[in-house]
């Protein structure tokens, strides 16, 4: 009997301990944000046409399958891509941009102009993203949106957690880029 819940939970250790998988590139079902633990929300993978662009992975505090409870949620939260093709930085500040902007109103975009330049002025930079590069966007409730690419911190964050619903309004607002993608990052793809 001991041997039997013994290797029962070690069953339930390594489901737990396990990651989630999109297009090969592998998510940790935990991460750390800040002071908090977040957890996968669902994870998927942005086509055009027929390339693959790149898979994404969404953590929050706690699941949610509610797109409207997602942007409206308090604490930590992580937008991690990892990038299946090569691009130019201008490709991605352009479709970055493109994303806020279907989701949001002229007025809306005017109060978010200065943030989105310098949230685009820190991808410009960077000049490239190879394929495999990893793109994470935090939101840290202390000092704002944080951009970090492979691994490394990009500029000072940007102030105003209507500047971080504003991007996760690319994937989850009411026009996201994909919806199937949408879908997957509310868990509601297999």
């Amino acid at each position: 009997m001991k041997k039997l819940l013994m290797a029962a939970i070690a069953g339930l250790f390594c489901q737990l301990a396990s990651a989630v998988e999109v297009a090969g590139v592998k998510f940790d079902d935990m991460t750390r944000v800040g002071n908090g633990e977040l957890r996968v929300n669902g994870a998927g993978l942005r086509k055009k046409v027929f390339f693959q662009v790149y898979a994404m992975a969404l953590y929050l505090p706690q699941k949610s399958s509610d797109a409207e409870a997602v942007l409206t949620a308090s604490g930590g939260k992580r937008i991690a891509i990892t990038l299946l093709r090569d691009l130019t930085a201008q490709q991605f500040v352009e479709a970055l941009q493109e994303g806020v902007a279907n989701n949001h109103s002229e007025g809306e975009m005017a109060g978010l102009k200065e943030r989105l330049q310098q949230l685009s002025d820190l991808m410009l930079a960077i000049g490239e993203a190879k394929n495999g590069t990893r793109i994470v966007i935090d939101w840290l409730p202390a000092s704002g949106t944080r951009l970090t690419v492979n691994g490394q911190t990009q500029g000072k964050d940007i102030a105003g957690e209507d500047f971080y619903r504003a991007l996760l309004k690319i994937w989850l607002g009411n026009k996201p880029v994909q919806d199937d993608l949408k879908q997957a990052l509310l868990g509601k793809a297999s």
